[in-house]
């Protein structure tokens, strides 16, 4: 069992210092809105996968008056695991913009290039962020850090899982597995790297300056690091699928049956090297496709899922209220197969999923998530919360980036 017993912040949204002791058990964030709720949850999953789920860029994440100060910005937790601790802390260094020439040149020329340019934005876009991830004080890699901190989260977004396009759910299934399995990530980020040196390749035979000889060696890189990412997918989505149709049985009506179909873009095979040989053929059937469009048709990076009810596509036919509901299942699921393959329960992180729910529901909801062995919840009203607690939780109050027990 692991536990984040504490949490560390300095410079990180809207929290200029924070530290702050966690118990175990079910955690209660209420607030008003925009008081830094979700900046909570999102520091404690940022220590489990290295990188924020709100931010497009790195620097998003870090205090904007602290960032133009070049200060520096720091996420760090204790986890308590096997009677040991481990340290972990991700840090942001800032490097502010050097001033321009002549000031009012080069706003023009940014609101000219922007059409969102504001002055009020202009030193948020330009100042770069150097990371660096620390493990008991020692230097790591991102894909060292995940699976140090097992977590699940679910937000207001992740209907999207449902009803959105396909990289989300790839996405979804890739941070799960590599929680799971580090070498999985390892893996899928040679990948990522094999395709966009291909990518680069097609446009160049595209245009003359190479020739179609020069794709064997990285089609051999495809085909060996994509059956092997394929492979591991089709056995997550196995176990996933079971899980989540128990949990859809526990969370909804009974007697629907929800299944999830993979939709990969190559055959899964019998094992790896079969599922390579279906590669293999895939991969030559696109070629004259690949040629014209520059990009690799076939892979990981195109595969899908979808979510069945009864054998009906949800994402086509399922109301907003019955996609939400599917999602929170998803992660449920995923909260249960991160126990099972970890041998270790993750952290429940469920942001402000409470209000759209009726009584029932979030009745069943609050029951699954205490049985964790921590979870944090937040929401703007404590009545939805502390009748199915009472004093089992904990209750913090978050205001204006500071933390304060409820009395």
């Amino acid at each position: 069992m692991a536990l984040l017993s504490r949490l560390i912040l300095s410079n990180f949204r809207n929290f200029v210092e924070l530290d702050l002791a966690l118990p175990p058990g079910v955690v209660v964030l209420s607030g008003a809105n925009a008081q830094g709720k979700t900046s909570l949850l999102e520091a404690v999953y940022l220590l489990a996968i290295a990188r924020s789920f709100r931010a497009k860029y790195e620097r998003e994440v870090v205090n904007f008056a602290a960032a133009r100060e070049g200060l520096q910005a720091l996420v760090g937790g204790h986890v308590e695991r096997d009677d040991q601790r481990i340290q972990v802390y991700v840090g942001y260094s800032c490097s502010p913009p050097a001033p321009a020439a002549d000031p009012a040149a080069d706003r023009a020329g940014s609101a000219r290039s922007d059409p969102s340019y504001s002055s009020s934005n202009y030193s948020v876009r330009n100042y770069s962020v150097r990371k660096e991830i620390r493990v008991n004080r020692i230097r790591r890699t991102a894909a060292d850090l995940v699976g140090t901190v097992g977590a699940v989260l679910f937000t207001a977004d992740d209907i999207q899982l449902v009803q959105g396009p396909p990289a989300g759910r790839r996405r979804c299934l890739d941070i799960l597995i590599s929680q799971g399995d580090p070498l999985y990530l390892k893996a899928l980020q040679r990948y990522t790297q094999v395709v966009r040196q291909r990518n680069r390749l097609l446009r160049l035979v595209r245009g003359g300056r190479a020739g179609n000889y020069e794709l064997e060696f990285w089609d051999d890189r495809l085909v060996r690091e994509g059956a092997w990412l394929t492979w591991q997918r089709a056995q997550a989505l196995n176990l996933l699928a079971s899980l989540c149709a128990g949990h859809h049985r526990n969370l909804s009506n009974p007697g629907e049956l929800l299944t999830l179909e993979p939709l990969p873009s190559v055959p899964v095979g019998a094992d790896v090297e079969a599922t390579a040989d279906h590669f293999r053929k895939a991969l030559a059937g696109q070629r004259t496709r690949e040629l014209a469009t520059g990009s690799t048709s076939v892979g990981p990076h195109r595969d899908d899922f979808q979510l069945l009810v009864d054998g009906m596509d949800m994402g086509t036919f399922a109301s907003r209220g019955q996609a939400r509901n599917l999602a929170l299942t998803l992660r449920l699921a995923e909260a249960s197969y991160l126990s099972q393959v970890r041998r270790d329960e993750p952290v429940v992180l469920l942001d402000d999923v409470l209000s759209e729910m009726d009584e029932d529901h979030r009745r069943r909801v609050l029951e699954k998530v205490a049985g964790y062995s921590q979870s944090f919840i937040t929401t703007t009203d404590l009545d939805l919360v502390r009748p199915y607690f009472g004093g089992s939780a904990s209750y913090l109050r978050v205001r204006a980036g500071a933390v304060t027990p409820v009395e």
